[in-house]
């Protein structure tokens, strides 16, 4: 529940359900008008329960509740907004996680950026036997960044963020560059 909200009125008075020996009694229907004033919140929330779940409609002290059920752990320095798209596109993060594209997409909501993701591996069919191998036989992995203004992202913490999304076996590189 989120708390009093001074001068909330309830969407169900508890004063006109009481009995009629208690309607025109004053004592009892000030006693269930306090009530009234300490349900309302609660009915309010849950009224509008579906834009608490909502990352983009949640109030943004809610956000790192939001972010903990689908196991996301917010930045704090980051702007509102940028912390709602975190939450709202996690589970497709997660889901692509130790991809390419979804190393991409991280990155891209962290740093704000254009992101341009180059890898050594590939895949490939073929119906010649002895076929040349796609890729480099040695794996590496490098982040290019492209923003406005490279000073204002944090480098340390960008590169952890590529550490902890990449697959572990694979060294990987930052590069941060003016747009």
């Amino acid at each position: 529940m989120r708390g009093p909200v001074p001068g909330l009125a309830s969407p169900h008075p508890v004063g006109p359900e009481l009995p009629g020996l208690y309607q025109d009694d004053a004592f009892a229907q000030g006693f269930v008008a306090a009530l009234d004033e300490v349900l309302a919140p609660a009915f309010a929330s849950l009224d509008t329960l579906d834009a608490y779940l909502d990352p983009l409609l949640a109030p943004e002290d809610f956000l790192d509740w939001l972010a903990g059920w689908v196991g996301a752990a917010l930045d704090q320095t980051w702007p509102v907004e940028r912390r709602r798209a975190f939450v709202a596109s996690a589970v497709e993060l997660f889901r692509l996680r130790g991809t390419a594209t979804g190393l991409a997409a991280h990155v891209a909501i962290f740093s704000g950026g254009e992101v341009e993701v180059v890898e050594s591996g590939a895949a490939g069919w073929s119906g010649q036997p002895n076929a040349a191998i796609p890729g480099e036989a040695a794996p590496d992995l490098l982040v290019r960044v492209r923003v406005a203004d490279p000073e204002a992202v944090d480098a340390a913490r960008l590169d952890a963020l590529v550490a902890g999304a990449k697959p572990a076996h694979v060294p990987h590189r930052v590069e941060v560059v003016r747009a």
